[in-house]
């Protein structure tokens, strides 16, 4: 069996990729560098005058040669491998007749536990929002307690709205629900201090990822600071960088993308390294039915996975794969199909125009870049 042609898909805000074999076996994968998805298809097309003629079950051995070849590094050539790995994966796991979490080990778990995105433009609708996911059965909830125009108030103002939201979502969901805070990298240090220690009454699952990311000494310095587990790295894309912050200790989750971090490949050595260190996997999911699905299966087959994003795809969205993994209860089901599972509909795919993003600014009532 040999690699014949590597052919990638911009539709909607996803790229998703397929590689095909001499022998008919077609795998399935999606890149996670969502704001350079047309950059991440170019970097494809190269790789593929390599892995053209390849045999595509010396997955590891691939990945070492084009990511080493060079001696260059980044997120775009780490998307580019972790579709084409994670496509790569899917074709054996097809080769063989089994699903890809028997190849990494078998199951470690019967389903694989979801979050639900808390949202809302008032504190009302966010109560709406959650009491309506516990009654459908999650168990796990996660919000950003900073709501739009927070850049324009001062940290006083939204310290003071966000210990409110979080204080009537807890009278609201109780104590038997996990609850987690996202802050998308918007506070300084000073600020994300000050906000977990009032934060700390309400027993939070984590607070993620308060800092914009780049100096671990500062996340260092805040975990000294708190008493809230943090929830970091989903902006990390190799295994060296998921070590340096595994091994200083300031994270209780480590926010993998499957998509982004070096596909089954690197993420399952991640997960080792994290397992040796008593953390948490906690992957970052954002992508299309192709990730969903890749992503239960890295879920399924490690000890230490906690939870990842439910996420919400339009009919449309649905209609891009044949087998769309579904969610009961708070949790997606773990499918037996060969592969990932599911295979990508390319004439839904044709119809689905891209969704391009343009470079916007945050910016604070001074008018400096806030995030």
């Amino acid at each position: 069996m040999r690699i014949s042609q590597i052919k990638t898909f911009l539709v909607d805000r996803y790229l998703l990729v397929r590689v095909y074999t001499d022998v008919g076996i077609v795998g399935n994968g999606e890149a996670g560098y969502w704001e350079a998805h047309s950059t991440t298809a170019e970097h494809i097309a190269s790789l593929s005058e390599y892995l053209v003629g390849q045999d595509p079950c010396r997955i590891d051995h691939h990945q070492q040669v084009l990511s080493r070849h060079t001696h260059f590094s980044g997120a775009v050539l780490s998307a580019a491998l972790s579709a084409i790995d994670i496509a790569l994966w899917d074709i054996l796991g097809k080769s063989v007749g089994l699903p890809v979490y028997q190849l990494l080990g078998g199951r470690c778990r019967d389903k694989v536990l979801v979050f639900a995105n808390i949202d809302g433009t008032t504190i009302e609708d966010r109560v709406t929002s959650a009491t309506k996911s516990v009654t459908e059965g999650f168990t796990s909830l996660r919000t950003n307690p900073l709501f739009a125009g927070f850049e324009k108030c001062t940290s006083t103002a939204n310290v003071t709205q966000a210990i409110d939201l979080i204080a009537i979502l807890r009278d609201a969901i109780g104590y038997d629900v996990d609850l987690g805070v996202e802050i998308h990298r918007n506070l300084q240090p000073d600020e994300a201090i000050t906000l977990a220690r009032a934060l700390e009454p309400y027993r939070l699952k984590y607070f993620e990822d308060p800092l914009r990311p780049g100096s671990l000494e500062a996340h260092e310095y805040v975990a000294r600071h708190i008493d809230i587990p943090m929830a970091l790295g989903e902006r990390n894309y190799d295994l060296y960088q998921f070590k340096d912050l595994i091994d200083r200790g300031i994270a209780a989750f480590v926010r993998t993308d499957l998509s982004l971090a070096g596909g089954f490949t690197q993420s399952k050595k991640i997960a080792g390294i994290a397992e040796a260190a008593s953390t948490q996997i906690f992957p970052h999911l954002m992508g299309s039915p192709v990730n969903h699905a890749a992503f239960t299966h890295l879920a399924a087959s490690i000890p230490n996975y906690y939870v990842m994003e439910a996420g919400q795809h339009t009919p449309a969205q649905r209609s891009l794969v044949d087998h769309p993994f579904e969610i009961a209860g708070g949790y997606r089901e773990i499918p037996d199909r060969p592969g990932i599972g599911v295979e990508i509909n390319e004439e839904v795919a044709a119809d689905l125009a891209a969704d391009t993003r343009s470079v916007v600014g945050n910016l604070a009532t001074d008018g400096s870049v806030t995030h």
